[in-house]
């Protein structure tokens, strides 16, 4: 009889700990998935509006089919600002117009990549639950502070490039 306890007891021993497992690894999944749509979500949202704009022509400008209000800077001093081009950049990337859009804001280029990516990342996640922001977000850890200044300089650069695309005169380019 107490073998027989023994026994029943390590079977269920056995199945507390199967279910305790499983229980472990779909909460880890849940919030893995979870992490993903709140990356993902906005990130499509984001790449739906680029593909529904029109580009303006002008290079800049495209936002105020949104309702929003021009570019103070733009509008006060006739100077970009260091975003200035980037929503007409994420439109012409939409419509697959990478040589214009990179011609139009080199930066914007990049962050439309980097936002396609996220999204694509994040989805994985929604869908699958394996981790992969994470396991993204640990390889580049080490990096951090390279990346980021990384992104400020190729902010810098892109609002200085949209300068002389605007300004060629005071930089001795010709216009054109």
């Amino acid at each position: 009889m107490e073998e027989r306890l023994r026994e029943l007891a390590a079977r269920m021993e056995g199945r507390v700990i199967h279910w305790a497992t499983r229980w472990s690894e779909w909460e880890r999944s849940s919030r893995v998935r979870v992490l993903g749509l709140l990356v993902s979500a906005p990130a499509w949202v984001v790449l739906g509006i680029a593909a529904w704009l029109s580009p303006s022509p002008d290079g800049f400008g495209t936002h105020r089919q949104l309702g929003l209000a021009g570019c103070a800077v733009m509008t006060l001093s006739g100077w970009p600002c260091p975003m200035c081009g980037m929503t007409t950049t994420f439109a012409l990337m939409a419509e697959g117009r990478v040589p214009e859009a990179l011609h139009n804001q080199p930066f914007g280029v990049l962050l439309y990549v980097l936002t396609f990516v996220s999204a694509i990342i994040g989805m994985v996640d929604v869908l699958t639950g394996r981790g992969l922001l994470q396991t993204v977000a640990q390889a580049l850890y080490p990096w951090e502070r390279p990346v980021a200044a990384g992104l400020v300089i190729g902010l810098f650069g892109g609002w200085l490039w949209k300068s002389v695309v605007l300004h060629p005169d005071v930089f001795g380019w010709p216009s054109g």
